[in-house]
This record gives structure tokens, sequence and C-alpha cells, in this order.
């Protein structure tokens, strides 16, 4: 598994009491995440009045995938959270403001991934 043994126990297991999921924080930066997702879901749902069943077949997302999240008993792929992002038309994964630039690099831009174009 990539990270090691890191994603063995599910994410509302890293909070610190699992019956507060997603309403407790968490101290593991990954699991903090997956909260934040599943919090921003479950409040997308019940704003737009959408099923779980629906949300399925709209999103291309296995239904248990989408429940399992919502309970933090999974650690959702980036695939998943794009596709569910896209269908509800809400961002859902947290954006922390900025990355960390190390030894100098630049931040990316979509245009330094286009050969043939400047600023």
């Amino acid at each position: 598994m990539v990270g090691g043994s890191a994603r063995v126990r599910p994410p509302r297991d890293l909070t610190g009491d699992p019956e507060a999921w997603p309403h407790l924080a968490s101290a593991d930066v990954g699991a903090e995440a997956v909260r934040e997702v599943s919090r921003r879901l479950a409040d997308a749902l019940a704003e737009q009045g959408t099923s779980l069943r629906q949300t399925a077949a709209a999103s291309g997302v296995n239904r248990q995938a989408i429940a399992d999240l919502l309970a933090g008993r999974s650690w959702p792929d980036i695939a998943t959270v794009a596709r569910l992002e896209h269908f509800l038309a809400v961002p859902l994964y947290p954006h922390r403001g900025g990355t960390r630039i190390a030894h100098g690099e630049r931040p990316f831009r979509p245009r330094d991934a286009v050969p043939g174009t400047t600023k």
C-alpha cells in the first residue's frame, strides 16, 4: 500500500471520537482531508436533495463507496472525489491556501505545461 500502513485504519478511527465523524477534527492530515470531503459531500447532498442512489447513477461512483466515504470507513481515491465534485458542482476537496515550494522552485501554473507559451 502506498504510504506504508498509514491507511490500515479507516479515517474515522483517526479522530478522537469515531462516533463524532465527520464533526470532530483529526490530527492526521490524510484523515482530516477525508473528513472535510465527507462533511462537504453530506452538506451538498442535503442542500441539493440528492439521494445516494441518484448520486451514484449520475456520477459513476458506486453507491456503497459514497456511503463508506460519508461514514468515514474508506479512503477515497482522487477519481472518486473528482466525479462527485463534477456531478454535484461543488468543491469537496479542501484547499489549504498554497503549497510549499522547495529549493527555489516556482509554483506550477498550467501554462508552464504547454510548450511554446510565454507569460
